[in-house]
């Protein structure tokens, strides 16, 4: 895996996920509750303070919780929340270590089916069915990885220039349409609850000015 990536919008962040699986997918469970740059500058900083210009399964499952923690609670913060995700993210690699020997790339290396490939990615800890088919949508769009079916187990994600998601972002134009998609998300998820809420009984008592 060694292909250019544009999720970071920073050159040394995203050319580690590039040619790092366990980076995108250490990016993949940041993308939370934080700009989508700030997640995927993660693995990169993450891998800055750990000495290193890459990043190991076995090393961050086996470091010090506590240390671990304290090295993305480190001004700039890998996250708005670093103690939760580093643990989550040290979760991550012992589930790595555990099924796939540390071998991020081995959880889509050889599958036939696009089902078998989400199955896969929902296993994996901090990854629910919307994170996975996000992720299955940019192995099959970015990364090459297209087993039969990828599309349709993406789900809405898989769809051709959908601009759903960090899966279709290949430039600031791209990022731009993605952020415009996810504001009307919101501002319809919004209307929604607005709408289904009781509205407020009326005053029994005659109205000021």
């Amino acid at each position: 895996m060694d292909v250019t990536l544009h999720l970071a919008q920073d050159p040394e962040a995203d050319a580690l996920l590039g040619r790092s699986p366990l980076a995108a997918l250490i990016g993949m469970l940041l993308d939370q509750q934080v700009p989508m740059e700030w997640a995927f500058k993660g693995p990169a900083t993450i891998a800055r303070r750990l000495g290193s210009d890459d990043l190991d399964a076995h090393e961050i499952a086996a470091h010090d919780p506590e240390a671990f923690a304290a090295l993305l609670s480190e001004k700039p913060a890998v996250h708005r929340y670093p103690g939760s995700m580093a643990g989550r993210i040290q979760q991550l690699c012992q589930y790595l270590v555990e099924h796939y020997d540390g071998d991020a790339e081995a959880v889509w290396r050889g599958v036939d089916t696009g089902a078998e490939l989400l199955k896969r990615l929902q296993e994996l800890p901090g990854f629910g069915k919307q994170k996975a088919q996000i992720f299955l949508a940019l192995l099959g769009k970015q990364l090459g990885v297209r087993p039969a079916g990828w599309r349709e187990a993406a789900g809405s994600y898989g769809e051709e220039k959908s601009f759903r998601s960090v899966a279709d972002i290949t430039g600031p134009e791209s990022l731009a349409k993605v952020r415009a998609h996810k504001q009307e998300m919101k501002a319809a998820a919004k209307a929604a609850k607005a709408a289904k809420s009781p509205k407020a009984p009326k005053s029994a008592g005659g109205g000021g000015a």
